[in-house]
């Protein structure tokens, strides 16, 4: 069975102390650190990192992944003071001055694979960034060569961060937001080995994505996997639609929510089945968000959740088990 983690962003407020209890009395098998690890000071303290590796072992947990998600979209993003900010480490921000802080946070998402290395891990998630997200509604008219530009600042920036990752055996992961940008993503830095997607349905489901074909292209690529559930519904008219209409997450008006495993749309069943079928064996790392649920309640039902679906693939294939008939 596949290890079940808790990724920490949601908890950030709670020391990790503290945490690691509360993960260990509620099940989970490790945890995915996000807002609860200096990445600066584990890319070169081995005993920064070994104080962090006890205090897991000692409560029985594993890790298995740390984020750099918040760095990672300073990295190709338009810089505004109002967005960036708030989620950027203050060595990062600096100055504020656009392209110095692109650059810091190239080298705090390379030192995010040190930091793994030292950790004994070879996963980071995290986001790129996108020059041309403010271009992803089609009006006004867009030029081609706008978009081009974006994938080729995106390989710009990218390429030696992957290059270093590369070197030091760890792999960052990124959600796409469809097939056919995570295709343009990997033909932009050459289909790079160290590239690979945090497969999260959550972001794909309520945009009429098939998370199920995602999966079966990007096969080679799945690096990690986020269970996270959203609700959605095509079929009932709502007030604020699907780009969110500057309305808060968790506003009922809305016409996608984030939810508690099990109680959105995403169908979980086929994931489970079609994750098996890919071969992937690394961890279910719940990433639970529900703006109407006490979230450690919800993070309990969600590992239960995780625990009932899971379930080892079997040794023998459709095709063998069928010629023996």
């Amino acid at each position: 069975m596949r290890p079940v983690t808790l990724f920490t962003a949601q908890f950030g407020d709670i020391p990790l102390e503290i945490l690691v209890t509360k993960a260990r009395e509620w099940g989970f098998d490790g945890l995915e650190l996000g807002g609860h690890l200096d990445i600066r000071r584990a890319s070169t303290d081995q005993s920064y990192c070994q104080e962090i590796l006890s205090l897991l072992a000692k409560n029985n947990l594993k890790l298995f992944a740390i984020s750099a998600h918040l760095v990672g979209q300073a990295v190709c993003d338009h810089i505004d003071e109002r967005r960036h900010r708030s989620i950027l480490p203050a060595h990062v921000w600096g100055d504020g001055e656009s392209e110095g802080v692109k650059q810091r946070a190239a080298k705090e998402v390379i030192a995010a694979a040190y930091a793994a290395k030292n950790l004994g891990i070879k996963i980071v998630n995290g986001f790129t960034g996108s020059s041309i997200w403010h271009l992803l509604y089609g009006f006004p008219p867009i030029n081609p060569e706008q978009i081009n530009e974006g994938y080729e600042d995106f390989a710009k920036r990218w390429k030696p961060i992957l290059d270093e990752y590369q070197k030091c055996d760890v792999h960052p992961s990124e959600i796409a937001f469809d097939i056919v940008s995570a295709e343009r993503a990997l033909n932009a830095i050459d289909n790079h080995l160290s590239f690979g997607s945090n497969f999260d349905p959550s972001h794909l489901g309520y945009q009429g994505v098939d998370y199920i074909e995602f999966l079966r292209r990007f096969k080679s690529r799945i690096f990690h996997v986020h269970m996270k559930d959203v609700d959605f519904n095509w079929n009932q008219p709502c007030e604020v639609g699907v780009f969110g209409g500057h309305t808060m997450f968790g506003d009922p008006r809305r016409f996608f929510n984030f939810r508690s495993l099990g109680r959105g749309k995403i169908d979980f069943e086929r994931i489970i089945r079609t994750l098996n079928q890919i071969n992937y064996q690394g961890p279910l790392s719940v990433e639970w968000e529900d703006g109407d649920m006490d979230r450690e309640a919800g993070a309990q039902e969600s590992l239960q959740f995780v625990r009932r679906l899971d379930f080892k693939r079997g040794d023998m294939q459709f095709d063998a088990a069928f010629s023996k008939q």
